[in-house]
This record gives structure tokens, C-alpha cells and sequence, in this order.
């Protein structure tokens, strides 16, 4: 059974929390300097979501099947949910085929240093914000 029982829900705990990191200079300067777009498809719950750094601040998009994106990235939801805990070594993720990339993945990789403060923001994020259910503990 999946951590997240709905893609609204996994929508409002995620796509919140990469609005946070949007708003965390330490890590958006860093982003935004990569002028990337990322689509990230998730499943189980399906959920689509488009982090643009192509423009003046970090956009944040859920649903955004239109968009060009610079790298596409395929993962289940709980993948994602352990990756922002830190448990998800992407390079291992990617070698066992657990996260699926589509494009420059050197420059994926290049921008591992910039959200390592993000592993320590999400628990933090999920009890802050009413859902520490979700805390892997």
C-alpha cells in the first residue's frame, strides 16, 4: 500500500513542499542558476509535477503535461517521498532502474549539493504543515 492514499494528497504534500524550497534562497539560488525544467511523473498515486527554473523565481506546476521539459524523471511515489527523506541514493535509484530519467542526467547530479538541506527541511516541513503522519521515523 502506498504511503500517500490520493494523488490530491500526495499533490498537497509534495507540490507544497517544493514551493518551500522555491522560497529557501540557499537552494533556489542554486536551482534557478540551472535553468532547468523538470517534469517529474510519479505513480501510484499518479501525480505529474513541472519545477521550472527557467525563469526569475521557481514555478512549481502540478498536472503541466505541455510544458518542454529539460528532464524527465519517472519514479513511484514512495521512492520520492523516501528520496526526500535522504534514504534514496539517486545514482543507485537510477542504476536500478527505481527513478527513470529522460535527459542530461550529469546535470541531475550536478544539483544533489544544492538540495542536500532539504533532507533535514522535509520531516520538519511535514510536522509544521498537519502532516507527521507521513514522517518516516
Amino acid at each position: 500500500m502506498p504511503v500517500f492514499e490520493s494523488s490530491e494528497k500526495f499533490n498537497e504534500v509534495l507540490g507544497g513542499f517544493f514551493r518551500l524550497l522555491g522560497n529557501t534562497p540557499e537552494i533556489a539560488d542554486k536551482l534557478l542558476a540551472s535553468k532547468l525544467i523538470i517534469r517529474f511523473n510519479y505513480t501510484d498515486p499518479d501525480l505529474v509535477l513541472v519545477i521550472d527554473c527557467s525563469g526569475e523565481k521557481i514555478d512549481v506546476r502540478s498536472g503541466d503535461m505541455e510544458t518542454n521539459a529539460i528532464v524527465d524523471m519517472k519514479m513511484s511515489s514512495d521512492i520520492a517521498h523516501k528520496f526526500w527523506f535522504g534514504k534514496v541514493n539517486l545514482t543507485m535509484a537510477l542504476t536500478r532502474r527505481q527513478m527513470i530519467a529522460k535527459g542530461p542526467v550529469p546535470k541531475i547530479l550536478k544539483l544533489l549539493p544544492a538540495i542536500k538541506p532539504s533532507y533535514a527541511m522535509y520531516p520538519k516541513y511535514l510536522v509544521e504543515n498537519g502532516y507527521g503522519q507521513y514522517n518516516i521515523h
